[in-house]
Order: C-alpha cells, then structure tokens, then sequence
C-alpha cells in the first residue's frame, strides 16, 4: 500500500468526515452560538482524555503489532486479547468514577452543575467508545484500508444525524449528549464490518492477560496516557483562561477556528495514521526511513501550505457559510493558526517515527514540554499583545517542536533503528 494510494482512498472517509463537521459546525452554530462552542470544546477534550484511558490506551500499540506481526496470526490475537481485556476493565472502572465525580467534574468542565447529566450519558457508552476504537486500530494495523474507510465514513454520518437531530431539538444540552454517545453508536457499525472479515473472532478480544503482549503495550500505554492528559487538559486551561480574562464568546471564537483546523487538516493527519504508523513500524533501515518521511514533506507539506492559503484568502467566506455573523472576530485568528498548522504537519511526519519505533522516553519528554510551552506562550503573548496573538503562540509552540524533533529524531535515525532492533 503506497502513501498515493492510501491517501487517496483515505480521501473518500475524509471527504464524508469533512463534510459531515462542516455542516455541523453550521448547525452548532446558529444552535449554540460561540459561548456554546467553548463548553462542547471543554466536552471534547473530557470525551478525549476519559475515551483514551478507557480503551488501556493502547490502540496505537495495537495499530503498530498487529502491522509487525502480519505474519504471526497468534502474536496478533494475543495482543488484541490482552488490549480488550484492559479496555473491557478499565472504562468499567472509569465509568464509576465519572458517575460518581460527575457534579464535580461539571463544574470544571461546563462551570455549570447542571449540565451534570451528560456525564452519566457518557459514563453509560464508555465502553463502547474503547472497543471501537480498538476495533478501528485492528483494522488500521492489518492494512485493510477500504473497511476503515467504511468504519469511518458509516461513523461519521451517525455523528451528523445524531448530533444535528439533537442539537436542533435540546439546543446545547442536545449537542452536548450527542458528543457523549454518538461513537459508541458507531461501534456497531464497525463490529458489523469487522465480523465479516476471516480474522475475527469475539473470543480474541477478551480473555487471559499476555505478560509479553501487556509489556509490548504498556509502552504505548504510558505515551497514550500523557497525550490524553497532556493536550487535552491544556486545551481545557487555555479555554477557562480565554473564557475567563477576555470573555467566553472569544473562547468559542478560539475553539471555532481549532474545530476548523481540525477538518481541513484531517486528510493528512488521518493519512500520517493510516499510512506512516504501520509502514515506520515495518521499516528497520535507516535510509528507507529517511526517504519515507522526505516523501512525505514533497507531498504532503505543500498539500497543507496551499490549503492553508486558500482558507486564509476566503477566511470572510467560510465564516460567513460555515459558521455565522456572531463569529465575524474569529477572521483575526486565521493567520497564525494557517502558519501553525503547517508547521505542526511538518514536525508530525517527523515526530510519528517516535510511536512507530516506540520511543518511550523521548515522547513523554517532548510531549509534555510542548504542552506546557503551548500553555505558556499562550497566556504571555495574549497578555503583551492582545487575544488575537492566541493563534501566534500556536505558531511558535509548533515551529520549536519541529526544530526539537529535527536534532531529537530525524538527525538520529541510525541509531533509532539500531536501538530498536535491540530491544
């Protein structure tokens, strides 16, 4: 499977996803306006942090054996049973633990107790949320591209209906428990896709625990767990700090312009997951790395830097269609988030070789430094230049990751792969 052919089928899921947040972020927004886009960020972020814990976070663990292990059947069941198991007792645990903190956990994240009850929606489906994305990195870690294509495009219409349907009838209470439960219908979608492949079997995704496959997944447990409350938590923080010193409608107006990034860029990122985890986890040469990843930014770097321009030049157009008047002060963001968003795909198709070869320590390290760089230049540059510069430190935060995972990553591919092919 080559990156032109992967992309190009990934395209058509994307075009669907794309298409379906598009049109939700019309609805969003005449429904719940930019105050109501800052709590469904604050939501967002909530379902990523609980939803990767759940599932053991170990679903890019699973993504890369199951590709390493393509020729060894049995090696491949052990880890998926031992990563179902995890997920199956862990969201469980969670679970109670959301139902139990959820008036608490309503104050931080809505500053309101009584949107409280869109926890319990999500406590209740939590399970369901880990089990598909497990099934989904199954399905990316085997190559089969064309049924994650359908798994995606099936998910994204039930978010669409759910969520428009939801919105339109509760308003923001609507949109909230909708961003609760709308995965978890999904996962029956791609149980039905998965059990029509010769691989499945229930019984392979529960069962005894794997001490060799739970040591292979606990490094990736360990990296999944700091992204999950890394970015997240500090997107909660950025939000409360916007909502707090320049009002909440500019956090909503911030959150617009990241579900925005978000859409566009979604080709490429889903690519880099689809395409650049299994195939670096495959790769054990140097130069072939190398020449994989310089594939990548003569094909897709230009790819974001053009996209990136064309939204800056009809920045008045898409907020005028895709979202409404009440968002006109986003226009002033578009800039610098254009300019970050490129720099962080060029510091990604680096940055991907660290979960390919499993590079544990380098990842916590990096992970957490940029998180709180992110927060920092955030609240510094505002504070000297105003709210409009929020997207300025964004720019910066990615422009000095890149440079570190430049020395860090790419001039150390040698010995990457030698230590790799120790351990």
């Amino acid at each position: 499977m080559t990156l032109i052919r992967t992309s190009l089928l990934n395209a058509i899921a994307v075009a669907v996803k794309m298409a379906t947040l598009l049109g939700l972020n019309k609805v969003l927004a005449l429904y719940v306006g930019p105050s109501g886009y800052a709590a469904i960020g604050q939501l967002q972020n909530a379902v990523t942090m609980f939803t990767t814990l759940a599932s053991g976070a170990v679903s890019t663990g699973v993504t890369k054996y199951t590709a390493e292990f393509a020729e060894h059947p049995e090696k491949q069941r052990k880890i998926w049973r031992t990563a179902g198991t995890l997920s199956l007792l862990v969201s469980g645990v969670l679970a109670v633990l959301i139902i139990v903190l959820r008036i608490p956990l309503a104050r931080w994240f809505f500053n309101d107790e009584t949107l409280a009850p869109v926890l319990l929606w999500f406590a209740a489906t939590l399970v369901f949320f880990s089990f598909n994305s497990l099934l989904l990195g199954v399905l990316n870690g085997k190559k089969d591209v064309a049924r994650y294509v359908v798994a995606n495009i099936v998910g994204s219409l039930i978010s669409l209906v759910v969520t428009c349907a939801l919105t339109i009838t509760l308003g923001l209470y609507g949109a909230l428990v909708s961003l609760a439960v709308y995965q978890s219908l999904s996962f029956v979608a791609t149980l039905t896709i998965c059990m029509r492949t010769e691989w499945f079997r229930l019984a392979d995704f529960w069962g005894e625990l794997d001490r060799e496959a739970l040591a292979r997944l606990s490094k990736f447990a360990l990296m999944a767990v700091v992204t999950a409350c890394s970015l997240p938590v500090c997107h909660v923080f950025i939000r409360d700090y916007l909502g707090t010193t320049f009002g909440w409608e500019h956090a909503g107006y911030w959150e617009a312009m990241w579900r925005l990034s978000s859409a566009y860029l979604m080709l490429i990122t889903t690519t880099l997951a689809v395409y650049y985890l299994p195939r670096l986890s495959e790769l054990s040469d140097a130069g072939a790395l190398r020449r994989e990843i310089i594939q990548g930014y003569k094909l897709i770097l230009p790819l974001t830097v053009l996209a990136g321009l064309v939204i800056y030049l009809l920045r008045d157009f898409i907020i005028h269609v895709l979202f409404s008047e009440s968002f006109a002060p986003m226009r002033e963001l578009f800039a610098w988030q254009m300019v970050g968003d490129s720099l962080k795909i060029a510091s990604w198709l680096m940055a991907y070789l660290m979960l390919g070869k499993a590079l544990t320590r380098l990842y916590l390290v990096t992970e957490i430094l940029s998180t709180l760089s992110l927060y920092a230049l955030t609240i510094y540059l505002t504070q000297l230049w105003g709210y409009e510069k929020v997207t300025l430190a964004y720019a910066v935060n990615y422009l000095l990751y890149g440079v570190v995972m430049y020395f860090s990553v790419f001039r150390r591919l040698p010995m990457i792969v030698a230590r790799s092919a120790r351990s």
